[in-house]
């Protein structure tokens, strides 16, 4: 079994400082209004600057079709990750949305917050969106941007021997995805990872878990938004049936797979999906830890800074992967 940090006998109400933060500045991730609509919605949301001293840059990459963009995050480390310089461990970050909102700017500051909390150069990807791009599509651009860190790592000061992958949401579903392909392709130039750090991921693509019913009308993501967005993502894939590539926790195979942290919300429709590939990991012999932030809603990263609890919980997530990066475990809040 993995290691479940929740102790709670019933559940836990949603935080109050959340709360107060959702009631100041509503928002749910919905289809109704259509794709253009959503994306809008989700870039207009508030964001503070964060870790503005960090260097930054952008740049483009060969993908399967055309180029991908990515953004490059150093930490404030006495190396700077230079060329030349000591080599930092290197995290690729695959951002959440439902597969069809978020973009490198929706995630700036998350990718920031992942490279000073875990002290590790962090490079997010621009992968394409459903439903204009359906699945495949973002797994390939994600494949190609992790394969191209993996081989470019000493261009940007990083130690591909270190090298983790991480997500939230659909950006969580794409890093387990990638984790896979990796221990699949490792004959053939495919990284050995260090470590999968996965934010209330879908793996199973499995309505019929008690917390679909449960949180049924949940903040931020309710089930009606899961089953949406996952139509888009689908395109013609009978999702009665989903491919591994698509649902990681219908693999067949899940031995010798990287370690991994999964933080789920206890609020969320999809938490127990991210606690069952927790046990279904730890089935399979791989190190899993899960942690289940009981009083908060799916997209806790975003409130992380301004909500304790949701700092505590993205402080938690970034100790195990700096642990795992650095070898040196790291005090939370």
């Amino acid at each position: 079994m993995p290691s479940l940090d929740n102790t709670a006998d019933e559940k836990a109400a949603i935080d109050p400082i959340l709360l107060k933060v959702l009631d100041a500045v509503p928002f749910r991730l919905s289809t109704d209004d259509g794709v253009d609509a959503a994306r809008q919605r989700f870039r207009d949301l508030p964001r503070r600057p964060l870790h503005t001293e960090l260097r930054v840059e952008d740049r483009a990459i060969r993908g399967p079709a055309g180029a991908i963009g990515i953004r490059i995050y150093w930490p404030p480390s006495p190396s700077g990750g230079s060329v030349g310089d000591a080599a930092l461990p290197v995290v690729v970050y695959f951002h959440g949305g439902g597969f069809v909102v978020g973009d490198l700017d929706t995630h700036d500051g998350c990718a920031r917050q992942h490279a000073v909390g875990a002290d590790t150069i962090v490079v997010s990807v621009d992968y394409r969106l459903a439903p204009e791009h359906p699945y495949p599509a973002a797994v390939e651009d994600a494949w190609a941007a992790t394969l191209w860190v993996a081989e470019h790592g000493r261009q940007i000061g990083a130690d591909a021997d270190r090298m983790a992958v991480a997500g939230d949401s659909a950006g969580g579903t794409i890093a387990a995805v990638m984790a896979q392909r990796a221990r699949d392709n490792a004959d053939n130039a495919g990284p050995a990872l260090a470590f999968q750090l996965l934010w209330y991921p879908s793996t199973l693509w499995d309505a019929s878990l008690p917390s679909f019913t449960e949180n049924a009308i949940a903040p931020i993501l309710d089930a009606k938004a899961v089953a949406a967005f996952s139509r888009w993502y689908a395109g013609e894939v009978n999702l009665s049936d989903p491919p591994p590539d698509m649902a990681p926790g219908r693999a067949k195979d899940l031995t010798g797979l990287p370690p991994a942290y999964i933080g789920v919300a206890g609020h969320d429709p999809l938490r127990d999906d991210g606690i069952r590939y927790g046990e279904l990991l730890a089935a399979a012999g791989v190190v899993a830890r899960v942690h289940n932030a009981e009083t908060l809603v799916h997209g806790y990263l975003g409130y992380a800074g301004a909500v304790p609890a949701a700092t505590a919980a993205m402080d938690r997530g970034l100790a195990a992967l700096r642990s795992a990066l650095h070898g040196q475990p790291r005090s939370v809040r």
